[in-house]
């Protein structure tokens, strides 16, 4: 086998998968509650941040009748995250679009590589703040957001694309096991 593929599937093997359970967890019981969930990161970890919110509200619908996910990626606003970096700094634009939106029992999945972006951190410092629930994902050794997330979900890889599609493997898995428990 080629060493970037050995180097995954021994980071899988190394998964955090009592913290994994733990998310799901935390995930539908926000689902049950109609809690908004907020997805958000910065560079890949925003495109996962954003097919994450995705796959919750469309790829976990079982019955199109029952109540749905209620995520929104913080990511993908691109008007609103210029604007606040350009008139405030760039390290708000993921807590001021909170402040516009979160109530308290609320949740955010952050997801940072490195665990250590200024901007990630600082919404969730703000969301622990206010009573939001944190999942953290992130990679290396879970830097500074596997410090403050209530949930801390570390891919212990060291190698940032790597990482990244390990994150796409967490993400993905959390969508198939919460798709499972909605099944009628």
């Amino acid at each position: 086998m080629r060493p970037y593929f050995e180097s995954i599937v021994e980071s899988i093997k190394a998964f955090p998968l009592e913290e994994i359970d733990r998310a799901i967890e935390a995930l539908y019981d926000a689902y049950k509650r109609r809690a908004q969930i907020f997805t958000l990161g910065n560079g890949g970890s925003a495109a996962t941040a954003i097919h994450l919110a995705g796959d919750l509200n469309k790829t976990t619908i079982t019955d199109l009748e029952a109540p749905r996910f209620r995520a929104r990626a913080l990511s993908e606003n691109i008007s609103q995250i210029t604007a606040w970096a350009n008139d405030l700094a760039y390290q708000e634009v993921f807590r001021q679009q909170l402040m516009n939106f979160l109530e308290p029992k609320d949740l955010i999945f952050a997801i940072s590589g490195s665990g250590n972006s200024p901007n990630v951190l600082k919404a969730v410092e703000y969301g622990k703040g206010h009573g939001a629930l944190v999942i953290g994902l992130s990679g290396f050794a879970g830097g500074k957001l596997g410090d403050l997330a209530h949930i801390p979900i570390v891919c212990r890889n060291t190698e940032m694309l790597q990482v990244e599609d390990l994150h796409s493997i967490v993400c993905h898995y959390i969508t198939w096991e919460l798709r499972a428990k909605l099944r009628p």
